[in-house]
């Protein structure tokens, strides 16, 4: 399966407890828990760029299938993850704190993360792959 495409945010639970535990300071969750995002993949192969634009915040992460990297988090901070295929549509990252699960169906993409015993879930529905439309930030 390929996971390219633009994924707009259509709806988020517990966004606020887990950016909270995550850090991310009150102030600023305040001021992106209604932005909307944008998270672009581009894959080729085993390997992935995945970018979210939140209001004028862009976060890049790079991935290659059962791989140990470096990932930025939201509060920019530099941790390990690997990244896994878990069946023909979910990818799973795994750092030491977080768990995320990224679901594909349809053009619906889940991702449902996990830390500390808070899940955050985030439905985000495809609207174009990242080749159709201008991309600033892959």
């Amino acid at each position: 399966m390929d996971f390219s495409g633009r994924y707009e945010l259509q709806s988020q639970e517990n966004m606020e407890p887990f950016m909270s535990a995550l850090g991310v300071p009150d102030d600023v969750i305040e001021k992106i828990k209604d932005l909307k995002s944008v998270t672009k993949i581009v894959q080729n192969g085993e390997d992935f760029i995945v970018a979210i634009e939140t209001g004028n915040q862009v976060l890049v992460n790079n991935f290659t299938l059962g791989q140990e990297t470096q990932v930025e988090t939201p509060t920019g901070e530099r941790v390990k993850a690997i990244m896994n295929l878990a069946g023909e549509n979910k990818l799973v990252v795994n750092t030491e704190d977080v768990t995320s699960v990224a679901e594909f169906n349809g053009d619906l993409l889940t991702n449902t993360i996990t830390l500390a015993g808070i899940v955050y879930k985030r439905i985000s529905k495809k609207v174009e792959n990242p080749n159709e439309g201008q991309c600033s930030s892959l």
